[in-house]
This record gives C-alpha cells, structure tokens and sequence, in this order.
C-alpha cells in the first residue's frame, strides 16, 4: 500500500502511540480488502457509545486513550448514547448506568469529538456532500448517506471509525471505489406504501432476501426522506444493506445499467407477512418512535396525533438533541408531554437499558427496532403504523 509521508510518520509512531496503533489497524484493513492506499476523510461518526454495548471495558479503552491525549483530525459525532445525557434521571435511567455513560462521553469530549449522540448526524450538523468520502459506523447513517445522499462510506466498525477520525483517513476500499457502486438485484414494489412502517418492513423483508447485496428499487413514489430513512434502516438490521438505489428518486440510481440483473417483487402479501411476523405483542407497555433519531417532521406530525389527548400508557419519541432543542422552541414538546409522551434525546430504545426499567413489550412503528428489540432488550414487540400505535395508548 503507497503511504505518504505524514502516514508513514504515524506508522512510525511520530504521532504519538494511540495514532501509531489505529493507523496500523487501518493499514491492516487496507491489507486484507486490497486497498492500493489511503484517502482523507470529510467526517467520520463513531459507534460503540452506549454503556449497554460497550461495558467497561469499552469504558477503560476510550479513557486510556483519552488520557494518553488522543485528538480526532475531522468533524467526528457520535452514535446513540445509552440514555438522554441531560434528563437520564427525570426519565427514569439507573444512576449506576448513568455513571458510567457520562464518563464514556467525557472521554469522547477529551479526545475532540462532538458529543452530540445521533444516529442521524446529517440532521444534526454533519451532513457529507455527494461523493464526498466519509467513515461511518451506524448502519443507517452509512445506509442513508451511501444512498440518499451520495457520499461515500463503507460500513465502519467503532474501532476503525475512531481510527479514522484520529488519523483522518480510510483504505480506499469497498464502496469508496465506483465499480463497488453498482445494483445486484432489481426490486419491483407493487405493495402500497403510506407510513414508515410501511418502508420499515419493505426494508426488512428485501434486507432478508438480499443479505448484503446492493438493491435497484423500482415503483416507489412520492416519498420523503423520513421514509427512504427508514427502508435503509431496517435492510441494514435484516441484512446488511449498505447502499441501495430507487429509481427517479437517489442521486445514483440515473447511472446505473440494471439490464440482466436477477428480479424480485415486493406486494401486498410480502409486507403483511413482514408484520405478523414481527409482531410478537398485543398491549405494548410503552410506545417508543425514533429509531433511526426522529426528525423535526415526525416530532412535528406526533405532537399533531396527541394534541389534547391523554396517553395511558409512556411514549417515547428518540431524537437528537438538535432536534429536541427546535422541538422545544416550535412547541412540539409542550403539547406531547402535556399528553404524556417525552421527547427523548441522546438515545434510542435499542442501545438503552429498557429492559432494566420495567418494559416487557415495546410498540415500535421501526422495522429496524422490531428486528433488534427481541435479542438486544428482552422485548416483546409491537409492531404497527404511528397511527395504530397511538391508537394503542390513547386513554
């Protein structure tokens, strides 16, 4: 692999130990996916933040490196955080877990990274230009910004991603490279789709299908991007979706020759299956929406829903703090909370400690969460439209 002078200075170790040993782990990948060098990077977002999937020993790593002072080279956010960081024991979060998230997240501030925990940074203050090259780790954010967006990331370990941020450079593999780009599989939708989780279990069902393929959607219209969001979502938890392209509406899709590729058909009958089969509740003890983080439309379209109504049982919408600051300021909190509901910022119901708090099934209108709630919170999962889920709740 051709490395430049500052690369070798870091392989070197003249950048301190913490840069030595992640540049050698970035080396070490480049190595084994063939890549010819390495390339700068715009931002990066790191996963592995939640105390729930890291533990201590996640926690003694981030501050040993924090300590030996570690400091990132480019824009770098966070994903989700085990709770909301500002209102974790107004909401209910164990304080022993609250210790040590907030000292996982000191560690984060101490080595240049922007605390602020999404899993959707480019509604937050870091949004990629197309083409742009990136190192992302979540699996949406890498989903959307491949395919929404254009920019250009593979689907980054925590490991890899923080060692993209403190050397400010990735192996030019994968899907930074054009001919890595290209559709494997056509996919005809004919179902109908009106709410998210309608695109939450089309994402579900073709993530099952394709597995790590690269799908050509074709006969979805008049979509936004709270529902593309979604579809990438929920193919990258069933699958491992990286990249998709839909017809007339991503920015690749145009220049993409699907002629020969194997067809599959999405209708009716496939989605309604996707939920009976991930249903595996009736009465959820708690609603919870956002995950991916909500946006200040879905905020917006959830306060309209429980406007001077009374929910009998806590909902929950996840966001990012951004999102929850002009929530506040547009008013949106006021009236949910008035219902009942909260607007829960930093975290999301799949890196978070629910089952610790007394929730046995969870309503969710995510194909993503219903797929990862089951084995990563113990929960029984209710998985419906916004509509159907607040029906659910209403007193």
């Amino acid at each position: 692999m051709h490395l430049n002078r500052e690369q070798e200075e870091m392989l070197n170790g003249e950048q301190g130990e913490v840069a030595e040993r992640l540049f050698r782990l970035l080396v070490r990948l480049g190595e084994i996916y063939g890549a010819e060098e390495m390339i700068p990077v715009g931002s990066v977002q790191v996963a592995g933040v939640s105390y729930k999937s890291i533990g201590d020993p996640g926690l003694e790593f981030l501050e040993d490196f924090a300590s030996k002072g570690a400091k990132v080279k480019v824009l770098t956010y966070l994903n989700p955080a085990g709770m909301d960081m500002e209102n974790w024991k107004e909401i209910g979060f164990p304080e022993d877990f609250a210790k040590s998230q907030i000292r996982i997240m000191e560690a984060f501030r101490a080595m240049g990274i922007v605390v602020t925990a999404t899993c959707t940074p480019y509604l937050a203050g870091n949004l990629p230009r197309f083409g742009e090259h990136i190192a992302w780790s979540e699996s949406s954010a890498v989903s959307f910004s491949n395919s929404v967006i254009g920019a250009r990331t593979n689907r980054e370990g925590g490991p890899s991603a923080l060692a993209a941020a403190i050397c400010g450079v990735t192996p030019n593999y994968g899907l930074h490279l054009d001919e890595n780009r290209k559709p494997d599989i056509v996919v005809d939708v004919t179902a109908p789709l009106e709410f998210n989780a309608d695109f939450g279990a089309l994402g579900y069902f073709v993530g099952k299908q394709v597995k790590n393929a690269k799908p050509y959607f074709r006969g979805i219209k008049n979509v936004n991007t709270d529902q593309l969001k979604a579809l990438g979502a929920a193919m990258a938890a069933s699958g491992a979706v990286a990249l998709y392209h839909a017809e007339n509406l991503t920015p690749e899709a145009r220049d993409q020759d699907i002629s020969g590729l194997e067809k599959i058909q999405v209708g009716k009958e496939e989605l309604e299956g996707t939920f009976e089969k991930l249903n595996t509740g009736d009465l959820p003890d708690i609603v919870i929406l956002g995950c991916p983080h909500a946006s200040l439309r879905e905020i917006a379209s959830l306060a309209d829903k429980v406007e001077g109504k009374t929910l009998k049982r806590p909902v929950w919408i996840c966001t990012s703090r951004v999102m929850s600051e002009a929530a506040e300021r547009m008013g949106f909190k006021a009236i949910i909370e008035k219902a009942g509901g909260k607007i829960v910022a930093d975290t999301c119901m799949v890196v978070s400690p629910i089952e610790e708090m007394g929730y046995a099934t969870t309503g969710v209108n995510s194909g993503k969460a219903a797929n990862y709630l089951p084995g990563f919170c113990k929960q029984n999962v209710v998985f419906h439209n916004v509509d159907e889920l607040i029906g659910k709740v209403i007193g």
